[in-house]
């Protein structure tokens, strides 16, 4: 959980003192990294001890420990960040291949894409072939060497030095963002501490205090080597809930930023969530499931009752990706918001949603000129939908249910979309696929119940129909075999009743033929 707020009205006197503690623990953060980075593979809890003691002279111990795990993390994500480019290499390259080998126009399948259109377009393939081919190589090196690339302050502000006239930036005002990038204004939490934090202190009454490090300590305005903002500050948004934590002495951590274009500077507050137990899916399901279903621009939801029957009519909740990422990151949130109140108010304690992955689908190779479809399926934030909303729902005690996506869009536009549309009511697909995960959450399957058979017209007995319970095995399964007629249009001397000739007149039909029958076939010759 992360919370922030402006620091406002500070003097300049506390703007300066945040410039040099900055800039001086983002030198040290930088040597840090970079020792890191050359102990690659080698590196072993002596060597990170090693590196806290070389640092604790120059600033502290604590910020010394908040330098050396930042820069492990660091290094550790740009590990991640690699086998993941690696792979992704690897499916363009086992694509392109595919497509090589097939002949000129095959059409392709839902599958596996065909070949390509004309010679000029398979001629660039295999040269782009042989140009991935090499990237996955040096990858694969750097990967085994333990050799990792990082830039501290971010490699697209690295690469914007070079094109200033297109940024609209000067060079100085691109130093300045470079530099406050840079900085090292983070500490992490001590639980039983005071206020949980013993190098960026904030009281429960908005007081903001920072440990100096020991080459700055001669600007102390505080006792024990402590310098005190003097702005007040205050968390708007579980404010309640950091102020009980920093009460209790529990763990929080702090970081402050400067936004340089904006000329602000910011405090954020960070703790973690204890891990909520996990219910059983029988109490979850209890009241009901809520089955939405994630697209470009929206969230289409449809609440489902116990039985899986669509109740009321359905919502959508609608967010923008475009802009900056702190606008995208509100939009995904105030949609996500949106969801959990509809859902506290309909009294449904679990939310359905599809465990889409779309990591092996992003790349052009697979799908060639379809340059909008691409734009489509790397625009959603699926990865970041689930996080967020499983993050929420806990605090709010809502179960996040995670069912297989396989042809939900399709079989639920197929069988819910028309019998849901109403003259007052348009259902799009949508709306129909989240009927459809709510539904595959619920254990019933998509497909919409069928009455039976009327009783005498077909089989009265031993017709599996989908109104059967989940826990029935074989319910959707074929009909079984009834030996005789499946109606009564069955000619003479046909059938079970073949050998009663007073079978089809029952007037007049005697006691003793009742308990006597002719066998269709002669005994005898």
């Amino acid at each position: 959980m992360a919370v922030r707020t402006r620091l406002k009205q500070l003097a300049p006197a506390d703007e300066e003192v945040l410039r040099l503690v900055g800039a001086h623990l983002g030198m040290l953060a930088s040597r840090d990294l970079k020792a890191r980075c050359a102990d690659a593979l080698a590196h072993d809890g002596e060597a990170w001890a090693a590196r806290k003691r070389e640092l604790t002279p120059l600033s502290s111990s604590r910020w010394a420990g908040a330098i050396t795990k930042a820069s492990h993390d660091q290094w550790a994500l740009s590990r991640r960040c690699q086998l993941a480019h690696i792979q992704s290499l690897e499916a363009g390259i086992s694509t392109i291949r595919h497509r090589l080998s097939l002949p000129l126009r095959e059409k392709g399948g839902r599958r596996a894409p065909g070949g390509y259109r004309s010679k000029q377009e398979w001629h660039a393939k295999a040269r782009r072939l042989h140009v991935l081919e090499d990237r996955l190589e040096r990858a694969r090196t750097d990967r085994d060497a333990g050799v990792v690339h990082v830039v501290r302050g971010g490699k697209h502000l690295a690469r914007t030095r070079h094109h200033l006239a297109a940024a609209q930036l000067t060079e100085t005002g691109w130093r300045q963002r470079w530099e406050a990038e840079r900085w090292f204004l983070q500490a992490d939490g001590e639980s039983g501490k005071r206020y949980g934090n013993e190098t960026v202190r904030v009281s429960p009454e908005g007081e903001v205090s920072i440990k100096l490090p020991a080459p700055l300590k001669e600007l102390a305005n505080a006792p024990h080597g402590r310098y005190i903002l003097a702005c007040q500050v205050h968390f708007p948004h579980r404010g309640q809930e950091w102020a009980d934590r920093a009460e209790a002495n529990r763990a929080v951590a702090y970081r402050i930023h400067h936004d340089v274009e904006r000329g602000r500077w910011y405090l954020t507050a960070s703790w973690q969530i204890p891990v909520s137990r996990t219910i059983p899916m029988a109490t979850a399901l209890a009241d009901g499931v809520i089955g939405v279903d994630m697209n470009a621009d929206h969230l289409a939801a449809w609440r489902l009752d116990t039985h899986g029957n669509p109740v009321g009519d359905p919502r959508r909740f609608f967010y923008d990706l475009s802009g900056t990422a702190q606008h995208r990151d509100a939009q995904v949130r105030h949609a996500l918001t949106g969801l959990l109140h509809w859902a506290r108010a309909c009294g449904v304690t679990a939310i359905a949603v599809e465990d889409l992955d779309f990591t092996a689908d992003k790349t052009r190779e697979k799908h060639g000129r379809k340059r909008r479809f691409r734009q489509l399926i790397s625009g959603m934030p699926t990865s970041q939908l689930r996080a967020r909303l499983t993050s929420m729902a806990d605090h709010t005690g809502i179960a996040i249910i995670a069912v297989d996506p396989a042809y939900t869009s399709r079989w639920g536009a197929q069988h819910w979309q028309k019998p849901l549309t109403s003259k007052i009511r348009k259902t799009t697909r949508h709306d129909a696929a989240a009927v459809a995960i709510g539904r595959r959450a619920q254990g019933y399957p998509i497909r919409r119940r069928t009455a039976p058979p009327p009783h005498d017209q077909s089989d009265r007995a031993g017709h599996r129909t989908v109104q059967a319970r989940p826990g029935i095995p074989g319910r959707e399964g074929t009909r079984p075999r009834i030996p005789g007629p499946r109606t009564r249009s069955v000619g003479p001397g046909r059938g079970t009743n073949a050998g009663d000739q007073n079978a089809q007149h029952r007037s007049g039909h005697s006691a003793e033929h009742e308990s006597w029958q002719q066998d269709s076939l002669p005994l005898s010759l």
